[in-house]
């Protein structure tokens, strides 16, 4: 993907594979499905530039799981990806990333 770097306190995020299935193991059509309210940011920002000139920085970081509002940041398409764009308060929490038995990182996100 072409190298982008939003501006001050925003991020850049790619949205998560809506489900294509239900938990019983229905098809859900592409019309049905719900719009994804979680993924990864893949870029951030410098950080909130306050009126002194100070940056103050960013709370999260690239690759970092979140889970946003439905209706956040600005939508767009990127070389074939979905993506959100916002400042960070489109971030309503990080995901926590579990570690497994065996000590390696699980992704947080996958069901």
């Amino acid at each position: 993907m072409a190298k982008v770097k939003p501006l001050a306190d925003r991020v850049l995020v790619e949205a998560a594979a809506a489900e294509e299935t239900t938990k019983g193991g229905l098809y859900i059509p592409d019309t049905a499905k719900e719009k994804p309210q979680r993924g990864k940011i893949i870029a951030v920002g410098t950080g909130r530039v306050a009126d002194d000139g100070k940056v103050t920085p960013l709370t999260v970081k690239v690759g970092d799981e979140i889970l946003y509002g439905k209706y956040s940041g600005t939508e767009l398409s990127l070389e074939g990806k979905e993506l959100s764009t916002g400042d960070t308060s489109i971030a309503l929490l990080i995901s926590p990333k579990p570690k497994n038995c065996n000590g390696s990182q699980e992704h947080p996100i996958r069901h």
